[in-house]
């Protein structure tokens, strides 16, 4: 058994509050999603705007394996556009609970919807359109109506029908049930969208299927209105690995299509997100970590490397003598055991006071400890940077890099952007480095408060963590971005 994946990101996800993505940025989605191996592109919805008509028109045109959607409601312009932009397909919804109906189409009833839905079917199949036709709300309306409305979409033409849980409301259980119950009313495949308003949309969408469904719906990331839609990455490995159930997704790809997703949309991914948030394969507890090493099964359900990322050892209070072999190997150092303890114990005190323990601080330790003098490669020679009410944020900035002086200029949204961006134009002949997070906290009260700024730096496949710590939020910045080069470069 193999179900069909069309994927929404780029529609129901850019419809998450505060995520607006350009033209390129959309083809650049567009693009990973098709090597991911979704089949269906929802690419977003061709009447909402210009941009909309024009992201849409260009992957359309761009030649991808994936068959190419735009959503459009039950209306003539908004297949038109669709049809217009070049979309192998539209998602057309019409409203179908009495709470939909009575806001969207007042004085209308249930009977004028279906004869509305037949022939924006009719019409949209003339335009030469694949269409895929649900009833919106439909966890919430009288599941009578909805196997009479989705019955009558087929019968205009509809090539598949869904049902969407428009709010989050159904339980698996449920699920299930409808998708068992419509397999008997249609003989078009049937596809289910999922809402995650009370947490279940992963469950509610494997239940689904189970249920018969032939197609899901997913986001990338679990993206979308409120709390978001069933996360394309959740669904699909549950699927595989707990069910086997396949589908055509191209398991590798997964962790750097969520990567590409989180940096453009610049929703920030939580570290404890299933198989994609930070902290899915990193290990800090010293029994957990001493057990991995020797066997990846103990405490791994799956292998990193399956979804294209890696395993993370990182120290800590709760952090064992397996652990502080494991990174002092990775940097090619040894130590006798008297050593190892001092190490451990430096690492549990920063730990103990609430502290993260940054990769950093780890190094500093070690090489302490060891009494190991290590030849900065980076070093911050001047900074100056220019902000203000009118002026675009701008720093000009000085480094050593292996005894020889670089100066660059950068322009940034704020005058920290500025500095890092500059940083990284002086680097640029050494290596590409990607600033994968940032976060900063006021240690003390008051203006002169000591700010704690901690980065994450990527270079390649490594990702290293490094802290700042200043009165100045721009040099604690600088300070942290500069320690985490030395230790990629």
């Amino acid at each position: 058994m193999s179900v069909i994946i069309l994927d929404t990101t780029l529609r129901d996800g850019e419809q998450t509050p505060g995520v607006s993505l350009s033209v390129e940025q959309k083809l650049m989605i567009a693009e990973a999603l098709d090597n991911l191996g979704v089949d269906i592109i929802e690419a977003g919805t061709a009447i909402a705007s210009e941009g909309e008509f024009k992201a849409i028109k260009a992957i359309s045109e761009a030649g991808l394996k994936a068959e190419i959607c735009s959503f459009g409601r039950i209306k003539k312009e908004d297949i038109d556009a669709a049809a217009d932009a070049g979309a192998d397909s539209i998602f057309m919804v019409a409203p179908s609970s009495d709470i939909h109906i009575n806001s969207k189409f007042p004085g209308k009833t249930r009977e004028d919807i279906i004869q509305m839905s037949i022939e924006m079917v009719e019409y949209a199949k003339e335009r030469g359109l694949i269409v895929e036709f649900g009833g919106e709300d439909a966890s919430r309306a009288d599941f009578e109506f909805i196997k009479k409305l989705l019955k009558a979409g087929e019968e205009a033409g509809a090539d598949r029908l869904t049902f969407t849980d428009t709010v989050g409301v159904l339980t698996p259980e449920r699920a299930q049930q409808i998708m068992s119950e419509l397999k008997k009313v249609v003989k078009k495949p049937v596809a289910f969208h999922g809402h995650d308003d009370f947490g279940l949309a992963t469950a509610n969408t494997i239940f689904a299927v189970k249920g018969g469904a032939d197609e899901i719906h997913c986001c990338v990331n679990g993206l979308g209105e409120r709390a978001g839609n069933a996360a394309l990455e959740e669904v699909v490995m549950a699927l595989e690995y707990l069910y086997g159930i396949k589908t055509k997704i191209n398991k590798k790809a997964i962790y750097p299509t969520s990567k590409l997703v989180e940096k453009l949309t610049r929703v920030v991914v939580p570290p404890n997100k299933p198989i994609v948030g930070e902290n899915a394969f990193t290990h800090e507890s010293g029994i957990h970590t001493s057990a991995v090493l020797r066997d990846a099964k103990t405490y791994e359900p799956i292998s990193p490397e399956v979804i294209g990322r890696s395993r993370s050892i990182v120290l800590g209070k709760h952090a064992g003598k397996a652990s502080v072999e494991a990174i002092m190997k990775e940097l090619g150092y040894k130590a006798t055991k008297e050593q190892m303890q001092e190490i451990l114990k430096r690492v549990k005190e920063i730990g103990d006071k609430g502290k993260r323990v940054t990769d950093a601080d780890v190094r500093a330790i070690i090489e302490t400890v060891l009494q190991i003098k290590r030849e900065r490669k980076v070093e911050l020679v001047d900074l100056n940077v220019v902000s203000g009410a009118n002026i675009m944020p701008t720093a000009s900035v000085k480094l050593k890099i292996n005894g020889k002086e670089y100066v660059e200029a950068g322009v940034g949204v704020g005058p920290v952007d500025a500095a890092i961006n500059a940083i990284k134009r002086a680097v640029k002949e050494y290596a590409d480095i990607e600033l994968v997070s940032y976060h900063v906290d006021a240690i003390t009260g008051g203006t002169d408060a000591l700010v704690d700024v901690i980065v994450q730096l990527k270079k390649g496949d490594k990702i290293v963590t490094a802290r700042g710590a200043r009165t100045d939020i721009i040099m604690a910045s600088v300070e942290a971005f500069v320690e985490g080069l030395n230790m990629l470069l």
